[in-house]
């Protein structure tokens, strides 16, 4: 049967003005004018392929949670308020030497607070031993929020772990991104709310403005027990975390935080909960401090819904900071011009930038782009080492020997602008020596890469890396 045209011409007035309608849509939104003008002119030129590519990729902010947390604004904002008023002595000044980073105060809302321990956990292994005691401990409440959560042989023990809190009639909050926990079983879910666990997904299609996202994703990986525990870091719920993935050996990373900077992890995890659920539960904001360690820390949580670029911003102030040592580990190396600039810069003062990479990686485009950041840096004397003793995956930052960032924040567009993520700021010397020690045995096992490393590769690399790039603001 032939195409009526009148409809096929009422079809294609709508989707060009619809097009015309989202490019308008770009120009005013976007992050950069070289975004804008990309968009603008592939919604304009081809808005059938372009317009739904818009609807899940083109997005800057995530309306739908900035909207839920100005309706939780009052009892959210009220009780960061009345943490900070708790704290009294715990709030405390930087040292001259890092007065600089004060200004990430600013970015998260939150004070740096003194009576902490951080306590490094060096892989999967360690990790799960130390969540699983902590669970096994558990009197009132357990809240769990990872990225990935797989039904496999560690699942099932994150399961039983679980299934014994509740046993003891200890409430327990299990929050999981969708997308990222796409194959998680029906029987691990069922198993858990049978049991009365409160399990969740983050729900990032909620509200009419979010029937096609899936660009926003919620990356955190956290767990907190009665509000004086906490954990966060690199490590998913799933056997390859613990080497026994295809990839083979995993390097990765978490930390186990007691003191008053709990509230902030528990914080993030309420905004989540309540975007998630609508609920604003009851949990203890007591802050504590803890019983040995008196370390310097602050909780970092970042996300599309923040009113500034919180995660970039917060790169470029450490970077800015470092007068003698930045040493990065990360598995994906993608960064914006603001990023790039602060470690170009780094170098140039004489700072020693050392970044560790894994050999190869679980995304191959994002490796590929990757490689085109390193032969500029290592011009500049940026030493680029690519991890040879299994994958990496953890997300440190060392500057100086006394400042650590650690958490779930990678070096690519997806960290710095679209995921929710979460991460752990210590000021304290003992700690950075832990981490100095580390990336050094993390170093020695990786193979330095010469200058011009990408240069001297094959035409069709550096055609296929050049190309990867383009693809960086969705990486």
């Amino acid at each position: 049967m032939p195409l009526d045209p009148t409809l096929l011409g009422a079809a294609l007035a709508l989707a060009h003005t619809l097009g015309i309608a989202a490019a308008i849509d770009a120009i005013m939104t976007g992050r950069t004018p070289q975004g804008s003008l990309a968009w603008a002119l592939a919604l304009a030129a081809l808005p059938y392929l372009a317009v739904p590519l818009y609807l899940i990729f083109g997005r800057r902010r995530y309306r739908g949670y900035i909207d839920a947390r100005r309706e939780g604004y009052g009892p959210i904002t009220e009780l960061a308020e009345d943490l900070r008023i708790e704290a009294g002595d715990a709030i405390a000044a930087l040292p001259e030497r890092h007065a600089g980073l004060e200004v990430l105060e600013q970015l998260v809302s939150m004070p740096f607070t003194r009576g902490n321990s951080a306590r490094l956990l060096a892989d999967g292994a360690a990790t799960f031993r130390a969540i699983f005691d902590a669970l096994e401990r558990a009197e009132r409440y357990a809240l769990v929020q990872f990225f990935i959560v797989r039904d496999d042989d560690i699942g099932r023990e994150f399961e039983a772990a679980l299934l014994a809190c509740r046993a003891r009639g200890v409430e327990v909050a299990f929050l999981y991104d969708e997308i990222g926990s796409r194959k998680l079983s029906r029987r691990f879910q069922r198993s858990l709310r049978e049991s009365g666990v409160r399990i969740t997904p983050f729900r990032t299609t909620r509200g009419p403005e979010n029937r096609l996202q899936l660009n926003f994703r919620n990356h955190r990986k956290l767990v907190v027990v009665d509000g004086r525990v906490a954990f966060l870091g690199g490590i998913n719920v799933g056997d390859e975390y613990l080497g026994r993935g295809p990839l083979g050996a995993w390097r990765d990373t978490f930390v186990r935080l007691e003191g008053p900077t709990v509230q902030g992890v528990q914080l993030a995890f309420l905004e989540d909960w309540h975007w998630a659920t609508d609920e604003l539960p009851a949990w203890d904001w007591t802050p504590r401090r803890a019983p040995a360690d008196d370390q310097l820390a602050l909780v970092l949580p970042t996300g599309p819904a923040d009113p500034l670029e919180t995660a970039s911003l917060m790169f470029v102030t450490l970077f800015q900071s470092a007068e003698e040592r930045l040493w990065i580990s990360t598995p994906y190396f993608v960064c914006d011009s603001q990023v790039l600039g602060a470690l170009e810069l780094a170098a140039l003062r004489g700072v020693d930038v050392r970044i560790l990479l894994p050999a190869y990686s679980d995304y191959r485009v994002v490796h590929l782009a990757g490689w085109t950041y390193l032969d500029d840096l290592t011009r500049l004397g940026v030493r680029i080492h690519e991890y040879r003793a299994g994958f990496l995956h953890q997300k440190l930052v060392l500057v100086d020997d006394e400042v650590v960032l650690v958490g779930t924040k990678n070096l690519d567009n997806r960290s710095l602008r679209l995921n929710f993520e979460i991460s752990a700021l210590v000021v304290d010397p003992a700690f950075a020596a832990e981490v100095r020690d580390r990336l050094t045995e993390d170093f020695a096992a990786s193979e330095e890469l010469p200058e011009g490393a990408l240069a001297a590769r094959p035409l069709w690399l550096r055609v296929a890396a050049r190309t990867a790039r383009l693809f960086a603001p969705v990486l």
